[in-house]
Order: structure tokens, then sequence, then C-alpha cells
């Protein structure tokens, strides 16, 4: 029997979009919120289909870090005094979504599970998220 789950998982982190003409050049810190909907077909013994800490510790590697874009010259001076995420691409929302995607993805392939990411939606702040959905392109919407 399909099964579908849902998990929310909050962390602080810092990022800046190196591209970007305006103030989120500049370097600063949000309380993201993750919301992940995962589907399939529970294990036969134990009966889950993620174990919902797994969730929380592939989102969670954000946690307390700063995101940086790959060309961004102020990875070199971060580096020395603390580690940074580097990002193939602008450290946006919509990338965060697709990355927490690919790595429960890959982490269910890995350890031979049924679970299938069916949405992650990143919040960047109280009304603005973004989200990416099987294999489309990430959305965006701010109210």
């Amino acid at each position: 029997m399909i099964t579908g789950l849902y998990k929310e998982v909050q962390f602080d982190a810092s990022h800046r979009l190196l591209h970007y003409k305006g103030k989120c050049a500049n370097l600063h810190g949000h309380r993201w919120k993750a919301e992940v909907w995962m589907e399939g077909e529970p294990d036969e013994k134990t009966g889950i289909l993620i174990d919902y800490n797994t969730i929380k510790e592939i989102v969670c590697r954000f946690d307390h870090q700063i995101i940086l874009n790959e060309a961004d010259p102020m990875i070199a001076c971060i580096n020395k005094y603390q580690q940074v995420i580097v990002t193939p691409g602008e450290p946006t929302s919509e990338l965060l979504a697709v990355l927490i995607k690919n790595d429960l993805q890959e982490y269910c392939r890995a350890q031979n599970l049924s679970a299938k990411v069916v949405k992650v939606r990143i919040w960047e702040s109280p009304n603005c998220y973004a989200e990416v959905a099987g294999s489309t392109l990430p959305s965006r919407a701010c109210g």
C-alpha cells in the first residue's frame, strides 16, 4: 500500500546572492523552513517509509552554516574561520529545494527504500517560498 508522509524542519543559515543587484547581495541570514512530502511502500518489518529523523538530518546539514555560490570570492576568506557550504550556482531557496530533494532521493536509493520525494518546499521568510515537485523545475511564491 502506498503511504505518504510529511515532515517540517526549521534551520538557521546565512547566504548571499553573488549576482543579484540589491540588498540580497550582502551576506544575511534567515530562519528557513523546509517542508518535505514523500510517498512509497513502507518497510514490511518496520512499517516505516523513511525515518523522520533521517529527513531532519539531511535538511539540517544547512543549519547554522554559511551557504555561498561556488564562484563567490568570499569563500576563501570565510573558510579560514569556518566551513562554508558551496553550491553550484546562487544559493536561492529554489536551489536549496532542489539540493534537499536530490539528497533525500539519493539516500533512499542508497538504502534501497521505496520512498520517493513528492515535493520539497523551502520558506526563506514567513511569506515567501520556493518548491520543487517530482522532476519539475522549482516554482516561487510570495504573499
